[in-house]
């Protein structure tokens, strides 16, 4: 078989690491059992062309891409158009699909985990029709990355200390806004401080990553509004793993749900994926059933 990997160099990891004598540890990995890799280095801006040009190529049996979170949304995108296999290298900060699938977060462990070609079937969302992985949310989440985004970091450790400050600006003083809900017909107008839709539910880590990728179901959370001291109770429960205790916070699974924001203003942003977009005041959020394959550990690991 034969693998064409993505490796983003301004990763975080990537960014400190030798990457000709990784892409050696891919390359022997892969040809030890009995496949070919051809290892494409390219900066973080072009990692999606350069996946879309791999899935082109007549000859690609499977994708693979080293990243942070955003370039594994993006590939899985590429991936779940394209119907190639998606192999997942964790190489940014929080690396959330990869601890779904099970990876291991050594990035130097993964090329051997790969190479033995464990074709699993994952769940995809899409958001209007912009695939995700992970979660689409609104609200705190969103106001906590804008926020982020205005503190300058050089680093991985910079960027966790840059989330904590946003966080914090955002439990003193989280936003409220109008929502109408639609889930399985039933229509409900409420006010809230954060939605989520997730890929899956999410389990007990504070980091919210997926209990599993294959249930065939999305997460919706809807925290009601919230002042000071109501966000910092839903920050030190969801610290603790209880997200879905807390007494704000709604949470169902669901095939399908309808948003509209009927007072969204024009500079609102929603997330999907860690990555800032304009926020529409109409979304339709579906999930995927097994729709993208992966590249994952056997079940015996």
């Amino acid at each position: 078989m034969r693998t064409i990997a993505v490796l983003n160099r301004d990763a975080g990891t990537l960014r400190t690491m030798d990457l000709e004598a990784y892409v050696s540890l891919l390359e022997t990995a892969f040809a030890a059992e009995g496949h070919q890799v051809d290892c494409r280095v390219v900066a973080g801006r072009d990692v999606v062309e350069a996946l879309k040009a791999a899935a082109a190529e007549p000859q690609t049996d499977a994708l693979i891409v080293a990243g942070g979170d955003g370039s594994v949304s993006a590939a899985a995108a590429i991936a779940w158009k394209s119907g190639h296999p998606l192999g997942v290298i964790p190489a940014g900060t929080m690396n959330l699909f990869a601890r779904a699938i099970g990876l291991p977060l050594d990035v130097n462990a993964v090329p051997a985990v790969l190479a033995e070609w464990n074709i699993m079937a994952a769940d995809i969302g899409d958001a209007n029709g912009n695939p995700f992985v992970h979660q689409f949310s609104a609200g705190m989440h969103a106001r906590m990355i804008r926020l982020r985004e205005k503190i300058a970091y050089k680093s991985r450790l910079g960027k966790i200390a840059a989330n904590i400050r946003a966080s914090i600006g955002v439990l003193l003083d989280p936003p409220g806004f109008d929502v109408t809900c639609k889930t399985n017909g039933n229509e409900e107008s409420l006010k809230v401080s954060a939605i989520s839709v997730s890929n899956n539910a999410f389990g007990p880590s504070p980091m919210l990553i997926s209990e599993r990728l294959d249930g065939g179901h999305l997460g919706l959370y809807l925290a009601k509004r919230l002042n000071w001291r109501g966000a910092l109770h839903l920050a030190f429960d969801l610290f603790r793993g209880k997200l879905k205790e807390n007494v704000a916070v709604r949470s169902e699974l669901v095939q399908e749900v309808e948003l509209h924001f009927p007072r969204r203003t024009p500079t609102a942003r929603c997330v999907l994926d860690g990555e800032l977009m304009p926020l529409p005041r109409d979304i339709r959020i579906r999930i995927h059933p097994g729709a993208l394959k992966i590249l994952g550990p056997s079940p015996a690991t």
